[in-house]
């Protein structure tokens, strides 16, 4: 299975140093915010939007590794966004060879959500670029169905789909089941990590720093990766956050990425 190391779970690095720890831990792809956000604060300030040599340099060096770009964030779509406003992040995934651009949706009109996104997808498409929507319980794409419903009326299967993650699958109330009946074509990606049966009280915390390694929590793992479509890609999203500086960032990638190949065997 196609691994790749999700940015959040080496908060701490620019992109080139993602790119050399997904190769250090053994990944083939990586998961890249190409730009830092506030929500974020242990990433590190970089600008591969305005800084061309800095882009220019992050795909050299992810050339030389033989890593891939699996999926770009961040794209937020709330009910003021304007979807032209993309363009330069939509030009820098296409540049770096973005497999998928990831989108969470937060308009509350379902309308103007649907229009909107169809908008974004048509500018995707300009460049070359696949979308996959992210359903997150705080969001208004809170789950799995929410999503597939989406995409479906995209109807662009193969390019329009789903970014299945575990965490998010299992706080929404969705199921393996669910995910294993999903229409052929709309389930793009997936993202592994384990945690508790009962959530933490702050789930936004839980799901951007503070993650189990697989093995670890009451997740079905293996389930969900059997669940998953033949040959989609799997990303390792790990934050544990509260092992900055207590261990090295190599460190923390190989623990996430081995206790992700452990539930695979």
């Amino acid at each position: 299975m196609h691994l790749a190391l999700d940015h959040i779970t080496v908060i701490d690095t620019t992109p080139v140093q993602l790119a050399q720890a997904a190769r250090a831990a053994g990944c083939d792809g990586m998961c890249l915010f190409m730009e830092p956000m506030d929500v974020l604060p242990l990433m590190p300030k970089f600008d591969l939007y305005a800084d061309r040599a800095a882009r220019a340099e992050l795909r050299s060096v992810m050339d030389d590794l033989g890593v891939a770009l699996d999926l770009a964030y961040p794209f937020t779509l709330t009910g003021r966004t304007e979807i032209a406003g993309f363009v330069p992040a939509m030009e820098c995934a296409a540049e770096l060879g973005a497999g998928l651009i990831n989108a969470l949706l937060y308009d509350r009109d379902p309308t103007r959500r649907l229009a909107k996104f169809g908008e974004f997808c048509d500018l995707a498409g300009s460049f070359g670029l696949n979308v996959a929507v992210e359903f997150y319980p705080p969001s208004q794409v809170g789950s799995l169905a929410a999503a597939l419903d989406l995409v479906t009326q995209i109807g662009r299967p193969g390019r329009v789909g789903v970014n299945a993650d575990l965490l998010h699958l299992m706080r929404s109330g969705g199921s393996l089941a669910e995910l294993r009946a999903a229409p052929p074509g709309y389930v793009l990606y997936g993202q592994v990590a384990d945690g508790p049966a009962t959530a933490l009280d702050d789930a936004e915390l839980e799901a951007s720093s503070e993650r189990m390694l697989c093995g670890e929590g009451d997740f079905d793992v293996a389930g969900f990766l059997r669940a998953l479509p033949e040959e989609c890609p799997v990303s390792v999203e790990i934050p544990r956050n509260h092992a900055v500086g207590s261990e090295t960032t190599a460190m923390r990638a190989r623990r996430a990425v081995d206790s992700a190949r452990a539930a695979m065997a």
